[in-house]
């Protein structure tokens, strides 16, 4: 195998070795949305731990909660075989697109408040990103 196609492999495992960093941020936001959309839809939390329980039961049984709680298992599993092939001081970083695309989703979906710290301290994690990415 000539060295020209040992680095064009070595350069599309590590391309194709992101995926798993790609897939734990998807399964995250996808867990957090889901979680948020279904807990606004149940209403408050009770006062009495009874009915609290009741509550908490129901959205146990509800099935998007618990494709919720199976996307963030998924996240898990992706996080190991993330570590698999990467430094965490490179990997960790990436995560803080969880931030980034769950203050959009709270916006345009779930019609959460926008400010300029909030865009400001975005901007701020994301060049973050880039910079650790690059490094």
């Amino acid at each position: 195998m000539c060295i020209t196609s040992m680095s064009h492999n070595h350069m599309l495992n590590a391309q194709n070795n992101h995926i798993y960093i790609v897939s734990t941020i998807f399964f995250t936001v996808y867990s957090q949305s889901i979680m948020r959309w279904q807990v606004s839809n149940a209403g408050s939390l009770p006062e009495e731990t009874y009915e609290k329980l009741l509550f908490i039961g129901n959205l146990l049984l509800n099935p998007w909660v618990l494709s919720s709680i199976a996307a963030t298992f998924l996240a898990g599993i992706s996080w190991m075989l993330t570590m698999t092939k990467f430094e965490i001081s490179y990997a960790y970083p990436w995560t803080a697109l969880n931030f980034v695309l769950m203050l959009f989703i709270g916006v345009f979906l779930f019609n959460e408040s926008f400010n300029l710290q909030k865009l400001i301290g975005t901007l701020i994690v994301f060049l973050g990103v880039v910079l650790i990415a690059r490094g």
